[in-house]
């Protein structure tokens, strides 16, 4: 009970945590952003999928729980999507060149998302496992609606194993929460498992097996 008293105490002096949520979102749009450009939608389009992209996850997530959407208590996130527009307009052929740098930014992101989505559940009173999957949710479900929107099949159904380490990680909190680990080290060691998967399943190209029809 104290391990929860101390989340609900860091989400109400929330500083550094929306700093980080708000830096995910910024790097989430970019990704979004791109891949729409990529496809040659017009810039209303580009912002939109960055946007959805961005908040996607959390709006789901906070849905779920029945509170209200984070980015319709604060402007700020519209305009970190109107940011990450801005830097892929004016910085593009010079983001081409930082795919690894991006990549590892995606994946932070990625990290501190889902331990938001956690720790904003474990806060509400819900189990474990409900809050191992709204980390998921607030992971993964923006990329689900971008690849929608620019007509592909979701890459987390099809290449990296970004929803299982989602999954992982918030296996990870909820081991350090059943030991009462310091809160601090129980974000730092769920992020860093996630962008430890993420890092190998993309290196070794790790794949679950594929589910084939009938020949």
């Amino acid at each position: 009970m104290e391990y929860i008293n101390n989340i609900i105490d860091e989400l109400q002096n929330a500083e550094l945590f929306n700093l980080i949520e708000f830096l995910g979102t910024v790097a989430f749009a970019i990704s979004g952003i791109r891949l729409a450009s990529a496809k040659r939608f017009d810039w209303f389009g580009a912002i939109v999928v960055g946007f959805v992209t961005a908040i996607g996850g959390g709006t789901m997530r906070d849905l779920l729980l029945g509170v209200t959407p984070f980015w319709m208590l604060s402007s700020a996130y519209i305009w970190g999507t109107v940011l990450a527009f801005l830097i892929v307009l004016f910085f593009r052929k010079f983001l081409v060149h930082l795919n690894n740098t991006i990549f590892w930014f995606d994946c932070i992101g990625l990290g501190l998302f889902v331990v938001v989505g956690y720790e904003k559940s474990l806060a509400l009173g819900y189990h474990y496992w409900v809050c191992i999957f709204m980390g998921l949710i607030t992971g993964i479900v923006g990329s689900i609606i971008r690849d929608i929107l620019i007509n592909e099949i979701p890459i987390i159904f099809t290449q990296e194993l970004y929803a299982i380490a989602c999954i992982i990680g918030g296996i990870v909190f909820t081991i350090c929460v059943m030991f009462n680990t310091d809160m601090f080290v129980a974000e730092i060691a769920t992020a860093f498992t996630i962008i430890i998967v993420r890092f190998f399943a993309t290196k070794f190209s790790i794949k679950l097996p594929i589910l084939k029809g009938d020949d």
